[in-house]
């Protein structure tokens, strides 16, 4: 097996706390998420979202059938600029816009056991 980065001991009954953290490594927020769910044992698959951008396909297959508005980062210049929030783009618009600026993709996103976490949410990566 792979050493891991946490120290944490696996907790019994758990397949594994593997984790892949969609991320920009200078981001406060993902920095604070990193943190908390290192603590709890969770051996993170890094991808820096600036160097490694999602394609169209890859955020059409991670956002699923949920609420794709939940994936836009309302800090995003580009994201009030458009007045999104009012004015919301249509889920493919939406799609093709982060695959084109991944700044506008909120963050971090954790996936695990196929479920799927954005932003720094305590509650939703601790059940993970």
């Amino acid at each position: 097996m792979a050493v891991t980065r946490s120290k944490a001991a696996k907790r019994p009954g758990k397949t594994g706390k593997k984790a892949r953290f969609l991320h920009k490594p200078n981001c406060t927020t993902c920095r604070k998420a990193r943190s908390f769910m290192e603590k709890r044992g969770f051996q993170l698959y890094f991808r820096d979202l600036a160097k490694e951008r999602l394609s169209s396909a890859e955020l059409e297959k991670l956002i699923g059938n949920r609420d794709y508005t939940q994936f836009l980062n309302s800090r995003n210049e580009l994201f009030r600029r458009k007045k999104m929030k009012l004015n919301p783009p249509t889920r493919r618009e939406a799609i093709r816009m982060m695959a084109k600026e991944p700044n506008l993709i909120r963050r971090p996103v954790v996936v695990a056991g196929g479920r799927v976490v954005v932003g720094f949410d305590e509650e939703g990566m601790a059940r993970l």
